[in-house]
């Protein structure tokens, strides 16, 4: 979303609330943190606009979070008004040009670090702890993951103090009302091809669920301090044995033309592009993310087989066979081989 808002949009809302415990972080981290009940405004306090139809309001609790950032600006706005005026302006572009019936995302946090309700209902549903609204963040998750939004573009750039200390306190809430583990703390582009929420803030994903665990008293052990395996983006510019990997992948899915020499060029992301039509995928922009990841690395017919192999190979693999190979034997490759290149 740049001045405009894309599909990423905003989240959250609420009323002012308090109480909570005192609670000292874990991992020998010094920090101790109140685990209060966040202030959220909710979409009557920033003035929304009603739904073109009802909320549909699923009896089930979400399995996760989805950590969002808008693409916009990085103001030095750090208003309520502000705030507010983002809010508004998410829901109007959702509505008016993408279509929905209101804002897509659940809970939406401003660079001043004010908490917003994103679509309707979203803060009563979570106060009750047992049901949840279908969103509209991430095709796949709607129904079952919380998609909370924070405003601005964290490619390069963390988020402010403010924001940030505001994204912790409201995913240990969700956690807390719905029972969700830290563990549980996703991005965007663990589901999609997209870039969301942005390199910087991705990277500090294993952070957030550390101090959300400390939040709650949880132990989440490595899982939080090193991060959830998660599928490698690459696009272009990237080189290496995952680029090489995907590019014998590609040639296993017809991609001949495809030539694996570990470079993601621009011809190698036309190849993606046309792998991402025929496959349907919701993004066709010639990135390899969370959705097209599982497509390619499905079970792949014996004429292919040859180039599944080398991909196995390129990834240091050698020893195993690649037909023996699931989704989540070749998720944890990658992510190995994501971490030694700094992805």
């Amino acid at each position: 979303m740049s001045a405009q808002i894309t599909r990423r949009g905003a989240l959250l809302g609420g009323l002012a609330v308090a109480g909570g415990a005192l609670c000292a972080g874990v991992f020998g981290v010094e920090q101790a943190w109140a685990l209060d009940t966040p202030s959220i405004i909710n979409c009557g306090g920033w003035g929304a606009k009603a739904p073109r139809n009802p909320v549909k309001v699923h009896n089930r609790r979400p399995a996760k979070i989805l950590i969002h950032h808008t693409a916009t600006a990085n103001v030095k706005d750090y208003s309520k008004a502000a705030a507010v005026r983002l809010a508004r302006n998410i829901q109007s572009y959702h509505i008016d040009h993408n279509r929905w019936s209101d804002s897509g995302q659940h809970f939406t946090v401003s660079r001043g670090g004010y908490l917003l309700e994103g679509r309707h209902r979203s803060l009563e549903m979570l106060r009750g702890g047992r049901r949840m609204v279908e969103g509209a963040h991430c095709t796949g998750q709607n129904i079952i993951a919380v998609g909370i939004e924070n405003e601005g573009t964290y490619s390069t750039t963390a988020p402010t103090t403010q924001q940030w200390n505001q994204l912790r306190q409201m995913c240990a809430y969700v956690c807390k009302q719905y029972r969700v583990r830290p563990t549980e703390i996703y991005g965007h582009r663990d589901f999609k091809d997209t870039a969301c929420p942005g390199d910087a803030l991705y990277e500090m994903l294993p952070k957030l669920r550390t101090e959300v665990a400390a939040l709650l008293r949880e132990d989440t052990g490595t899982a939080a301090t090193a991060g959830i395996e998660g599928w490698p983006l690459l696009r272009v510019a990237d080189r290496g044995s995952d680029v090489q990997a995907a590019q014998h992948l590609l040639r296993a899915a017809g991609h001949t033309e495809v030539v694996a020499d570990g470079r993601f060029d621009r011809s190698t992301a036309d190849a993606v592009r046309r792998f991402q039509k025929v496959n349907g995928t919701e993004e066709v922009n010639g990135m390899i993310g969370g959705e097209s990841w599982p497509l390619l690395v499905a079970p792949l017919s014996p004429v292919s087989g040859r180039e599944s192999t080398r991909a196995w190979q390129a990834l240091g693999a050698s020893g195993h066979a690649p037909s023996d190979a699931d989704t989540a034997a070749w998720q944890r490759l990658l992510h190995q081989e994501a971490l030694r290149h700094g992805r």
